[in-house]
């Protein structure tokens, strides 16, 4: 298996993702009911929502506290992150939902901002350094 060191931008933006999960994973879940109506989609959606967010915050901040890294997982990050983006905006044509026009924006900003996280997270894994691992040897 391959591993990184990661850099100190790739650390940081796993960190700010992980962040940003969990503030919006907490708002979605324990505000679905008031955010139902004002975004158009049902509370149950976006309880769901919320909520598997929140086991992802916890992974990514994991991932920006450690200082070796399989590469492995930061490409399923950036995988993971490109199919929420890819997701929202299948939400929104789908037509599965009705949602308002702040629904549409909540929809839009979001998905925004992880293709932006994830852009900081493509550079911040080209700036981190690839470990030589010496043929027969192993590490722990």
């Amino acid at each position: 298996m391959a591993f990184i060191q990661p850099s100190r931008f790739l650390r940081n933006v796993l960190a700010l993702d992980a962040a940003a999960c969990a503030a919006t994973g907490l708002l979605l879940s324990f505000g679905a009911g008031a955010l139902s109506g004002l975004l158009g989609f049902p509370a149950e959606f976006l309880r769901g929502a919320g909520l598997v967010l929140l086991p992802c915050a916890a992974a990514l901040a994991f991932l920006a506290s450690r200082v070796r890294l399989p590469r492995l997982a930061v490409y399923a990050v950036i995988g993971i992150n490109i199919l929420w983006v890819a997701d929202s905006i299948l939400i929104l044509v789908a037509g599965w939902f009705q949602p308002t026009m702040l629904g549409i924006a909540f929809v839009l900003a979001q998905a925004a901002v992880v293709a932006v996280v994830t852009e900081l997270e493509v550079i911040g894994l080209k700036k981190s350094v690839a470990e030589e691992i010496q043929p027969g040897t192993a590490r722990l």
